[in-house]
C-alpha cells in the first residue's frame, strides 16, 4: 500500500478572506466554490496540492481557534525558492512573523500567522 498527500481541509470563519489570502498572497488558483455537506466552501490548487476551505456547518459547534495549540493540526509548510524574499514580501503586506528567516541543518525556515491565526511555515532547502 502506498500513500501520498491529496489535500488539506481548513474550517474558517471568513471564507472570502481565506480565499483572498490563498489566491492573492500565496498564488493558489480557485478551482471551484462548492458545498461540503451543508457548509459553503471552496477548493483551491496550491501548486499541485489541494486546499479545501469551508465555514462551519449549521449543526456544528466550533470550539477554539488557530491561535491556540491543539492536538491535530499545527501548521502548513510551504516550500519557497527564497525565504528572505518571501519574508520581505509578506512583511510588506502586513503579515507578522514570529520566527524570522532562520537557518537549520539543510534548510532555511520562517513562521508567520495568516488569516484567522493559521500558522504557516516557509521552507527553503539549502
Amino acid at each position: 500500500m502506498s500513500y501520498r498527500f491529496q489535500h488539506v481541509h481548513i474550517v474558517c470563519k471568513d471564507l472570502e478572506e481565506m480565499i483572498r489570502f490563498f489566491t492573492e498572497v500565496l498564488e493558489a488558483k480557485l478551482i471551484d466554490r462548492r458545498k461540503f455537506g451543508t457548509a459553503d466552501g471552496a477548493s483551491l490548487d496550491l501548486d499541485g496540492a489541494t486546499v479545501n476551505l469551508r465555514v462551519a456547518r449549521e449543526d456544528e459547534k466550533m470550539v477554539g481557534d488557530a491561535s491556540q495549540s491543539t492536538f491535530g493540526y499545527d501548521h502548513i509548510g510551504l516550500e519557497v525558492e527564497d525565504v528572505e524574499g518571501a519574508y520581505k514580501d509578506l512583511t510588506a503586506r502586513g503579515y507578522s512573523f514570529f520566527m524570522p528567516p532562520t537557518e537549520i541543518p539543510n534548510m532555511k525556515i520562517a513562521f508567520f500567522k495568516g488569516p484567522e491565526d493559521i500558522t504557516i511555515e516557509l521552507c527553503q532547502p539549502l
